[in-house]
């Protein structure tokens, strides 16, 4: 017989609607992290792409903070010198299509820059205007390069412009194609953009884009981004894709989201005092054509082009047109370079 004075209770069972309240959202965050797992993306391998997009004789130029600029110096070497600056989240390859066009008569340079390409992230993590502009500096400074043509597109022609406001002295003549950096016209919106851009101005979507790059994503925010969609090839939107995934270049690509852009620095464009080619894709939905004319406005003397059914990569979408203009340009604007001195003769 048991004494009910020794007898101890079992505890009473946790209800089941409480164990179940700590099973299902561990359910759930168990689910999300397999998705999640599933669905990343990692960095893609710095030597296979350097191999696949470089090439065997692929140059790099070192600078003083670390960087490692990669760049090709193509064309005629005794050609007056194009320096061409690629947009956000592209690379050199971009130009292609013109250094085929002007490499006969130019010589041409490209570069990956900071954050780019095969360029990648930098130790210093600078991907201001002044980080920009200091790549190109570490490249012109390896080629020897004392003064040039300089044009950018999209984020590279926001770069070139403001290299010219930096130092006058070197910049021969200003090309720039559907170049950023213009405030909105009066009662203007801001163009739709593409959805990868989109991503990037929350920082829940800077975090996933990080982590989280699928092609599909990388392709659709291309054909976004341009009128003629037929140039938007398989090898194309892989070169995006695995470029973007270089090691450090979706970090960079979150960092220059919440960069200063100092807007203000557009009211001193027009201190830039060497010929100015605007040339705009009519159809860009990246930046409101109209930017075109405010560029034309601010700096006197500068000329305006815009291309019928073309987006926001005129030298791809249309190359020929971009390249006839801007050798007509150039011919027009730029007196001959000055001959080479004659070698001494050999007695």
């Amino acid at each position: 017989m048991i004494d009910d004075d020794e007898y101890e209770p079992l505890p009473p069972r946790r209800p089941l609607f409480r164990r179940k309240r700590v099973l299902i959202p561990l359910a759930v965050l168990l689910v999300i992290a397999a998705i999640f797992l599933a669905l990343r993306t990692p960095d893609t391998d710095r030597d296979a792409m350097i191999a696949k997009y470089g090439g065997p004789d692929a140059s790099f130029a070192a600078g003083p903070a670390g960087q490692r600029i990669h760049y090709r110096d193509q064309g005629r070497r005794d050609g007056r010198t194009i320096v061409l600056l690629h947009g956000s989240n592209s690379s050199l390859q971009t130009w292609e299509p013109l250094v085929k066009r002007l490499g006969s008569d130019y010589r041409i340079v490209t570069l990956d820059l900071p954050g780019h390409g095969l360029t990648g992230g930098t130790p210093d993590k600078d991907y201001s205007a002044a980080g920009m502009i200091a790549a190109v500096d570490v490249v012109a400074a390896k080629l020897g390069l004392d003064h040039f043509i300089l044009s950018g597109n999209s984020m590279g022609g926001w770069v070139a412009w403001r290299y010219a406001l930096a130092e006058p002295g070197r910049v021969d003549a200003l090309l720039l194609l559907d170049a950023a950096g213009m405030p909105l016209r009066k009662g203007e919106k801001a163009p739709e953009s593409n959805l990868g851009f989109r991503l990037l101005k929350n920082p829940v979507g800077r975090w996933l884009a990080g982590q989280i790059t699928p092609r599909s994503l990388v392709e659709k925010s291309l054909r976004q981004s341009v009128a003629k969609t037929s140039i938007v090839d398989d090898a194309m939107v892989d070169r995006y894709w695995e470029l973007l995934r270089f090691p450090g270049n979706r970090e960079a690509t979150a960092l220059r989201a919440t960069l200063d852009r100092e807007p203000a620095m557009a009211d001193r464009i027009g201190e830039i005092k060497v010929p100015v080619l605007i040339l705009f894709g009519k159809q860009d939905r990246l930046i409101n054509p109209s930017a075109a004319l405010t560029f034309h406005d601010r700096i006197a003397g500068s000329e305006v082009v815009l291309l019928d059914d073309v987006g926001h990569l005129p030298m791809e979408e249309a190359p020929d047109a971009t390249a006839m203009t801007i050798a007509d340009f150039l011919t027009r604007r730029l007196a001959p370079p000055s001959p080479l001195p004659a070698a001494p003769e050999k007695r």
